[in-house]
């Protein structure tokens, strides 16, 4: 059954995509590429991969064209901080990088806190931190 899953996004620029993501902390790992035309993001302790393709290798894979990301949202990638403060200072990131911070650091539910922000090609991300001793018993 299945053992891995990777994630794939088109990128118009992937060393300027690179660029962005590690100044927001993220690492790459090379052995599953890293040219001018893919990067393997990892995400979480997990190491999820996200894979950054270039739009026309991404095309050919997915045998469609590309969304346009100004006009609708295709994925909402969410993960975890730490703290308050972590959601905090990855929304100063994202800006200083060039990203969009399309929802500003805040609470909701009572019990998370978070921010969404938008890659340089418009992909959206959600990061949260969630205080479980405030999550609602069912």
């Amino acid at each position: 059954m299945t053992k891995e899953l990777w994630l794939n996004l088109p990128v118009k620029n992937v060393n300027k995509s690179k660029e962005f993501f590690t100044k927001l902390g993220f690492s790459f790992n090379s052995k599953f590429g890293n040219t001018d035309v893919s990067a393997c993001l990892i995400v979480g302790q997990k190491n999820i991969a996200v894979m950054l393709f270039a739009e026309h290798l991404f095309k050919g894979f997915a045998g469609s064209d590309i969304n346009d990301t100004a006009k609708s949202a295709e994925i909402l990638i969410s993960f975890d901080a730490e703290s308050k403060e972590e959601v905090d200072e990855l929304a100063k990131k994202v800006e200083a990088a060039g990203g969009n911070l399309y929802h500003k650091p805040s609470e909701t539910q009572g019990w998370m806190y978070g921010c969404g922000f938008a890659d340089l090609d418009g992909h959206r991300w959600n990061v949260l931190y969630m205080d479980m001793t405030k999550m609602p018993q069912q």
